[in-house]
């Protein structure tokens, strides 16, 4: 694992039409490529709402899994034209989601690199937010 500067910018819309939400954020976290495979893991904080959660990404040739441990536990995975659920576990309890992956695309190798992922959170069926999260990996 080598240090790295992450930066971070998630966009989220709840309706059609309305504002978006923004939040963009610049970290430290530790990143690892091995096979075709980027391992990427950093602390969450205040900006994120998560202070007290560790997320863990790996960028797969074919997927992006995200793993959130902490203050939030979750695993989100992510493929292109799939739908998938997970288990969203917090303070105040459990909620079942289902996440519609519509477009992904992400270049990483030895040094870093970039990640974009467009998808559609719901709960019980019922849309909640349409999210668009992209992340940069550089060295220190």
């Amino acid at each position: 694992m080598k240090d790295v500067v992450i930066s971070i910018n998630s966009i989220h819309r709840y309706e059609e039409g309305e504002d978006e939400d923004r939040i963009e954020f610049t970290t430290d976290g530790l990143y690892h490529y091995e096979n075709g495979t980027g391992y990427l893991s950093y602390l969450e904080s205040e900006v994120t709402g998560l202070p007290g959660t560790e997320t863990v990404v790996e960028i797969r040739p074919d997927e992006v899994v995200v793993d959130r441990r902490g203050s939030i536990t979750s695993r989100m995975v992510f493929r292109r034209g799939e739908k998938n659920s997970f288990q969203y576990e917090t303070p105040f309890g459990m909620a079942t989601m289902g996440m519609a992956t519509k477009k992904i695309s992400h270049d990483f190798n030895a040094r870093g690199g970039s990640m974009t992922i467009d998808y559609v959170l719901d709960v019980a069926h019922a849309v909640v937010e349409r999210n668009r999260f992209c992340i940069d990996v550089r060295p220190m």
